[in-house]
């Protein structure tokens, strides 16, 4: 009895991982969004690129991996959304005709509710939103993960079985840049090339001379990405304009007359030059 029990585990679990494949490859390229450590403004920028690449006229799908602190719904400004359900189909929410995205953030009773989950839990969900969210034909799929090497960066590649590449995240002081080394080597060891380096909050905007000031630093990201032979793709200033879209939920890309844009619209056209020509070459 407990052999059948067990073969039965065994196949349930087969099948749910075929699902996934199935739905996997509907999409075309498939990236992480990672940091060593919180605070350095890793779903804001998941949030951007997601935006960017799909105002580039691709279609685009961004999966909130991070189940303590599913930001992406208030980044985005569509809290109020809800994910629809039909049969054994979840359909994500809609942000633009070429966005769609899936958090835990939208299913919470309320936005102060947590999810208090062990590992386990959390990766039944991450395989959920893979393989039963209808994400249809996708150019691209952006994932915001946690901050660390743990269960849900670990789950995203075992299910998904190809990355393109992680895109590490970190500010110019030592002690994100320390953490930051953690998240290449993380990669490397689980065969995820790395997209590269973005040094976030590089420099802090005046709003009234527009003069720039280091107040973190500045250069550790690229320092550390020629130390680890990574590409370094770019800086992004710390502008107050920035924080003030992110609070009232509209993407930082859609801004006029940004240094900020100006930065990540450069950023945007490094991660497509390394994942679209790393898919020429083959």
């Amino acid at each position: 009895m407990n052999a059948e029990k067990e073969e039965e585990r065994k196949s349930g679990m087969r099948e749910r991982q075929d699902a996934v494949e199935a739905r996997m490859a509907k999409v075309k390229h498939k990236i992480m969004v990672m940091s060593g450590k919180g605070g350095v403004g890793k779903t804001t920028v998941a949030a951007n690129l997601a935006f960017a690449l799909g105002m580039r006229g691709l279609d685009v799908g961004l999966m909130d991996a991070d189940m303590h602190g599913p930001d992406v719904p208030m980044i985005l400004g569509i809290e109020d959304k809800r994910p629809e359900v039909s049969e054994d189909k979840i359909f994500p929410v809609l942000v633009t005709p070429r966005l769609k995205t899936i958090s835990i953030g939208f299913l919470l009773p309320s936005r102060d509710s947590s999810i208090i989950w062990r590992g386990p839990m959390k990766m039944n969900a991450i395989r959920q939103f893979l393989s039963d969210v209808e994400w249809g034909e996708l150019d691209y799929m952006v994932v915001d993960l946690p901050p660390g090497t743990g269960d849900e960066p670990l789950s995203v590649v075992q299910l998904m079985k190809k990355v393109d590449g992680a895109i590490i995240v970190t500010t110019p002081q030592d002690l994100a840049l320390l953490d930051s080394r953690k998240a290449v080597h993380f990669s490397r060891v689980l065969k995820v090339p790395v997209i590269g380096i973005i040094e976030n909050m590089s420099g802090f905007v005046c709003p009234h001379c527009g003069k720039e000031t280091n107040i973190f630093k500045y250069g550790g990201g690229e320092k550390a990405a020629t130390e680890l032979d990574v590409p370094f793709l770019g800086r992004v200033p710390l502008d107050p304009k920035m924080v003030e879209a992110a609070d009232s939920g509209t993407p930082f890309v859609l801004q006029k007359e940004s240094k900020v844009r100006e930065s990540f619209e450069q950023i945007v056209e490094n991660v497509r030059a390394f994942v679209e020509g790393k898919e020429e070459k083959k």
